[in-house]
This record gives C-alpha cells, structure tokens and sequence, in this order.
C-alpha cells in the first residue's frame, strides 16, 4: 500500500536520489524540485526553465544537467544556480527530446521521440544521443521505438533503454569510447505494457513504469516480472529508489492539455530489494 507524499503537481517526472535527497521534474510547468520526504519537508524549486524538463543529471562538477524538451536542448545549472546550454540537439532532430542518465565516464545519454507524439503524427523511430563531459554531441543509435526512461547498470558498462510502443527493456554495451553496441532484449515486458521512467535495485532488477496500464513492474534481465504495484487509474510517469523506498510519481494523465489539474504526486511505498 502506497502512501502519498507530496502532491500539486501536473506530470512529475525525472526523478532521481542523490545525496539522501528526491530530485524530480514538473514536465507541464517547467520547475525542477529537490526534496527531502524522510524528514516530511516540502520540495524546493532549484530550478526552472522556459520548457518541458525531463530527464535530470548531474556533471562531474556538480552542475545539475535538464533535458529542455522541445527546445531540444540539454541546460546546465551550476552550483550557483547560474543557467547555460549544455548541449544542443536541435541540428539533430525536430522532434522532442526525453529522458537522459550520466554514465560513470561522464557521458550522458539522452532519448529522442523521433516524431510529434502530441500532435499525433505518425511513428518514426527514435535517437539516442550521446554527449561527452565538455557537451560535444552525436547520434549514438538512431533506430529506436520512442526510447524513454534508461539507465545504466551499477558496476557495468550496460544501458538499459525503455523503449515504450516496443513493449521492452533494450540493452547495449558501452564502449570505451561512448558508443552503443551489442544491441540485444534485455527484458520483453508484458503484452500491452507501455515502459516509460525507470529505475534499477541492488539486485539489478529494474523498476519500470507502465505508464498506459496503471501499473509499476519490476523485472530482471529476461523479462521475468518479480513484483507488480497497481496504481489504478493513474499515469505512472516514473520511479526512483531512495533506500529501500520507491518512490512512484504519476498523474492523471500524459497528455499535457488534460494535466492542468494538478493531480500528479509522488507516492512512497517499502521494497524488499534497496537501491543501489
């Protein structure tokens, strides 16, 4: 049973745990929030930007790293809160830019929709984008089915990218140079199912949002569904681990013209398996 922990949000989104402290997204009102939900203190605004932020991460100085969506920009805040661009993809694609994960080099990579999902145009495949630790950018892979959340397996050079009309966890191999080989299926999820954020134990099993069916899922490589937690009709847009909480933000819906509510929260529920 989940307990809500904050709410008043439109499409919460990113989240992420660093440093004992929630970081997460508002995608539908452009503020980035830290919190601190063991002590009960309510979400400050670190930042905001003049789009749809999304994914969130961190430079090997400390600058916080937002993925500005339809700007196709890639923001960096420094410790000083001072704004600049990181990178820009906007040479590379017309279409939305997603979620994005530093790796332990440095690098960051960062999804594409590869097409206008909100104005209903029709399906093109996907880029994943790689940034090096200066913001110098390239296509890394451009044949994905809408990548969305990723991350990379702790203590290994393995991306696990969400791809979410394909139904599946992709995995590929990093290597020394940041490229993306050794593509494979790392999880085939459940017919139907829609991936969306997600997140990775100590187990390497991976928490995932199934954002069209109400449901979180945690699956380990093969696609083997260790756990299920039913949110109802609710929009799971992600989920990070904080410990042996999981940490589940959803809305009441992902398109923006019907979030305006602000129905979206984050909701807290105890795990067997802690974060890593």
């Amino acid at each position: 049973m989940s307990t809500i922990v904050y709410d008043g949000f439109r499409f919460p989104e990113g989240a992420r745990w660093r440093d004992g402290r929630l970081w997460f997204s508002d995608m539908h009102t452009g503020e980035v929030f830290r919190a601190d939900p063991v002590a009960g203190t309510p979400p400050e605004t670190v930042a905001r930007i003049d789009d749809q932020p999304s994914g969130l991460g961190w430079s090997a100085d400390g600058s916080l790293l937002i993925s500005s969506m339809t700007r196709r920009l890639v923001v960096r805040v420094d410790p000083d809160g001072v704004h600049g661009v990181f990178a820009d993809l906007s040479g590379f694609t017309d279409a939305p830019i997603n979620d994005l994960v530093v790796d332990g080099d440095g690098r960051v990579y960062v999804g594409g929709f590869g097409y206008d999902l909100y104005g209903d145009a029709p399906q093109r495949p996907g880029p994943i984008f790689v940034l090096e630790p200066a913001g110098d950018a390239r296509v890394a892979r451009d044949d994905l089915v809408f990548p969305n959340g990723s991350v990379v397996l702790p203590g290994s050079r393995t991306l696990v990218v969400a791809e979410t009309w394909a139904a599946r966890l992709t995995a590929f191999t990093i290597t020394g140079d940041g490229d993306l080989v050794d593509r494979r299926v790392w999880a085939p999820l459940p017919a139907g199912a829609t991936p969306d954020g997600l997140c990775v134990d100590a187990e390497h099993g991976v928490w995932v949002a199934d954002i069209s069916n109400g449901r979180f899922l945690r699956v380990t490589e093969g696609g083997e569904v260790t756990d299920e937690i039913d949110v109802g009709d609710r929009a799971p847009a992600d989920c990070v681990l904080g410990g042996r909480t999981l940490y589940l933000l959803t809305a009441n819906s992902w398109q923006p013209s019907e979030t305006g509510i602000r129905a979206g929260r984050v909701e807290a529920v105890e795990v067997s398996v802690p974060g890593p």
